[in-house]
């Protein structure tokens, strides 16, 4: 048997350039357990290894849960790893479908493998589990069997409570769990039928019975006013109540600067910095001051709040911004990082106040190129909390009335406002030299009444103001990866790589049908997007074009490791100026101001003199494992507040739309799918689904390629960016969803022999009509129509089978399993069939026969 040793390892060269604290490589760790033919636990791959270190001993604990997190090692339950392929089981995540069946995601990256109803009896979505291929099924679908759930990701749940022939049980608001939750009368809290309540599993899933819990909260009424951000808040987990010990320690700061918060700092008090955001913000991240250079260009100053003062690393006040992540921004709500005290207070560059702040301070040319920059600590005094209104209107409508009388108002600050604009002209010159892409995309503002009821949709309109303030912010940003990259700081870059293949290839396709030009081959440029959006703004179809366009891009995230910016066609970008919002911002002030304080000779950082040095270990204490850990941890809490967001804006257009089933509306086709098409309303801003069994008598094929449904005997064709005609036909608040009927649109299309007819498809029984509608098989995998959802609604949505309804124990069996005790005796009796025919377009999304008909709602 062979001897092994971390100094044969092959990598270790390797691996000591990228750790201080090397250990042996994920190829020599996968090495040693493939000849050993059997799982080893951490201390025997240690002692294997002949590593007595503690600190070596915690790295390799670190990798291998780094390897079993991406697959490549089984953790069982002896406490030992094994490699995942000798095994013959694969590790992965549940993703469950409000049908009742699932999907299992496997950790490698692998093909998603078919979870049946039965299996998904055992799980939750989201648990991560370990599993074994069981065959195909008719489709040709891998099936797989689950063989034990390794982790539970659902402890608590927002559900709806009802109770029926005596037994209480609990809806999940996540309809992707379709099993309902037995709640024994002693749990109940007193709930309510039909109230929001917050549930605590007791009892979790198993093929022998249904899961039961207690609830722990009643959140309120279905229908009460601001309940369905109380409900996301819950729903998507976002820590929103204070620890007791975070709000002692953001108390003992008090209301403003003290002394020893001078010290060691610029004092650049007299600099007329200005604030410029919204005209309902609260927390003031940014300043901004610009003058002229004798030598032609200009000095930007940028200066950003300095939480790194407040917010030390693993301090409560830490624990509680790392756990959060970021600010959720709710429509007039918000559930910040930090508490307000100093969000709002004092890391907030509040106007007339004296406030800590990093400044980025920039030498700029006449051609908007950065020349220098240096960073460094500072205290700031905001001149003027400006909003973008008042400064659009100063700068784009000076002769204005309104501009007249806001220009002498600040008679002493429009100076610098006219040299920022004149910055701002050059960077955005400099912005296309480089081939940034530019959409042009419109978002909206929900304006409320009395009593949290909507009155309107409106889309923001974003000025030149909006503009200065972004191109500043870029231009610190990127100074500020750039610092990070030539100091080898450890921090987290805001990266967002190229398109993939697949994506490039669908868009491609698009483009040539429509005749345009697109350059790009396997590696594109963003200049190749930016040069295509320049080319076609002239067109009607121009929004059309832009979406598909956009749909072909990554998502972006943080990383330790730089990558780039596609989208903005950066070599290097990070995110810096949002420290009181955004938990990576603040990582990377710790990572720039320790460089400051450490005394290293350097032209893009400064320090007063005698300032103390900082110790790494007290500002910036990571490695590239937790790096990695806190990159993954910040764009998980991103992607959360984003979907808890969508979330609660598609309740509120359900809720303004629920008075008006029966109203006709012009509306634009935004998605097509197999299952149907989503319209956006024109004016409203609001998004539905009519679904391919509503259309006209006919039976539709999907073409992906040139995102249309072509209609087999009419010839009809619904194409993406089409002016419709529908109707609303259907509002289902607790789905989030709008369902449409199509009453007029489409263009008769010739066939031809270029443009041929498509083949009949195979049907059985009678010819569909209009009392009979087609069979949601042609679906393939769809998405649930949510209102206003970018995630679902739009083909970014999540696999839906239209026409099936969801799967799970029925509530009747649900109370006689209940009342005799014999949990073992579960049936389940919804579960989705493959190829089952769509009933309407309203179907699609119906509930569960576990969960009882929502009740008619009253208005708000």
């Amino acid at each position: 048997m062979t001897n092994w040793s971390w100094s044969d390892d092959p990598n270790r060269d390797k691996e000591a350039e990228k750790y201080d604290n090397p250990v042996p490589s994920r190829d020599f760790i996968l090495k040693l357990l493939e000849e050993r033919g059997k799982p080893l636990t951490h201390r025997q791959i240690c002692a294997e290894f002949q590593l007595h270190d503690d600190e070596a001993i915690e790295a390799v604990r670190r990798r291998l849960r780094a390897m079993e997190r991406d697959g490549q090692l089984l953790y069982n339950r002896r406490g030992a790893y094994g490699v995942a392929e000798k095994m013959d089981l694969i590790k992965g995540v549940i993703i469950g479908h409000r049908d009742g069946f699932g999907f299992l995601k496997p950790d490698d990256g692998s093909d998603d493998l078919y979870l049946s109803a039965r299996q998904m009896r055992c799980g939750f979505d989201g648990d991560k589990v370990l599993a074994r291929q069981s065959g195909t099924d008719h489709r040709g679908r891998r099936e797989a069997t689950i063989v034990e759930v390794l982790e539970r990701k659902t402890q608590r749940l927002v559900g709806r409570y009802f109770k029926e022939s005596n037994i209480g049980f609990v809806a999940p608001e996540n309809r992707r769990i379709s099993q309902d939750i037995l709640i024994p009368a002693d749990d109940a809290l007193k709930a309510k039928n039909g109230q929001f309540v917050l549930v605590e599993i007791t009892q979790f899933p198993s093929f022998r019975g249904q899961p039961e819990g207690r609830i722990v909260e009643i959140i309120g009424d279905h229908m009460a006013p601001g309940m369905e951000i109380d409900v996301a808040i819950r729903n998507y987990d976002i820590p929103h109540v204070w620890p007791q010990a975070v709000e002692a320690a953001a108390e003992r700061f008090g209301s403003g600067l003290v002394d020893s918060d001078y010290e060691n700092r610029f004092d650049l008090r007299k600099t007329p910095f200005v604030t410029i955001d919204g005209e309902d913000a609260k927390d003031f991240d940014d300043a901004v001051f610009c003058e002229k250079k004798r030598s032609g260009g200009w000095k930007l100053y940028v200066a950003i709040a300095d939480v790194s003062h407040y917010v030390h690393p693993g301090d409560p006040l830490d624990q509680e911004a790392r756990n959060r992540g970021n600010s959720v921004y709710f429509p007039e709500h918000v559930v910040p990082m930090l508490p307000v005290n100093l969000s709002n207070g004092l890391c907030s560059l509040n106007p007339h106040v004296d406030r800590l702040a990093m400044v980025c301070e920039m030498s700029i040319s006449a051609a908007g190129n950065v020349s220098r920059y240096c960073f460094y600590e500072a205290v700031i005094c905001s001149h003027a909390r400006l909003t973008y209104n008042k400064v659009g209107t100063m700068l784009q409508e000076p002769d204005s009335l309104e501009g007249q009388d806001l220009r002498q108002e600040y008679s002493q600050i429009v100076p610098h406002l006219e040299n920022l604009y004149a910055l701002y002209h050059a960077f955005r010159a400099q912005r296309e030299e480089r081939g940034a892409i530019d959409f042009e995309t419109t978002e909206t503002k929900i304006e409320f009444g009395e009593d949290r009821k909507i009155e309107k949709i409106v889309p923001t309109q974003r000025n030149d103001a909006h503009k200065i303030i972004e191109e500043c912010m870029l231009a610190a940003n990127v100074c500020a990866a750039k610092f990070l990259q030539k100091y080898k700081l450890p921090a987290l870059y805001r990266i967002h790589e190229g398109p993939k293949n697949e994506k490039l290839e669908n868009l491609r396709a698009f483009l040539k049908e429509l005749s345009i030009p697109f350059m790009a081959r396997t590696d594109p440029k963003p200049s190749d997007y930016q040069e295509v959006l320049g080319s076609i703004k002239a067109r009607p179809d121009f929004d059309l074009i832009q979406t598909v366009m956009l749909r072909s891009m990554n998502q972006a995230v943080y990383s330790p490791e730089n990558k780039g910016h596609f989208g903005l066609a950066y070599g290097a970008y990070a995110h810096f100026t949002s420290p009181i919002r955004r938990y990576p911002d603040l990582l990377v002030h710790r990572a720039i101001r320790y460089f400051v304080r450490s005394g290293k000779e350097s032209t893009n950082a400064k320090k007063t003199p005698g300032a103390p040095v900082i110790p790494q270990q007290h500002i910036l204490p990571y490695d590239t494992a937790a790096m990695v850990e806190l990159g993954e941890q910040c764009s998980m809490t991103e992607r959360r507040a984003d979907e808890a967001t969508w979330d609660v804006i598609g309740w509120l257009k359900c809720e303004y739309m629920s008075d008006k089933i029966g109203d006709v509306f012009k509306g634009i086709i935004t998605g097509v799918t197999g299952f149907g098409l989503f319209v956006e309303l024109k004016d409203i801003y609001v998004e539905g689904l009519v679904h391919v069994s509503s259309l006209n008598s006919d039976y539709y094929h999907f073409d992906e390629v040139r995102h249309r449904l072509v209609g087999e005997r009419s010839g009809l064709i619904f194409s993406l960016g089409d002016e419709v005609t529908v109707s609303v036909a259907k509002v289902d608040l607790d789905d989030r969803k709008l369902d449409f009927e199509m009453l007029a649109g489409g263009k008769r299309q010739r066939w031809s022999k270029d443009n041929p007819k498509p083949e009949a498809t195979a049907r059985k029984g009678k010819k569909a009509d209009s009392s009979e509608k087609k069979s949601a098989g042609k679906a393939a995998k769809g998405k649930a129509s949510k209102a206003g959802s970018p995630k679902a609604g739009s083909p970014k949505g999540n696999a839906q089978k239209a026409g099936s309804s969801r799967g799970g124990t029925s509530r009747h069996e649900v109370a006689k399993l209940a009342a005799k005790k014999s949990r073992n005796q579960a049936k389940s009796k919804g579960a989705a069939k493959s190829g089952a025919k769509a009933k309407s377009g309203a179907k699609a999304g119906m509930r569960s026969p576990s969960k009882p008909k929502p009740k008619a709602r009253k208005k708000r």
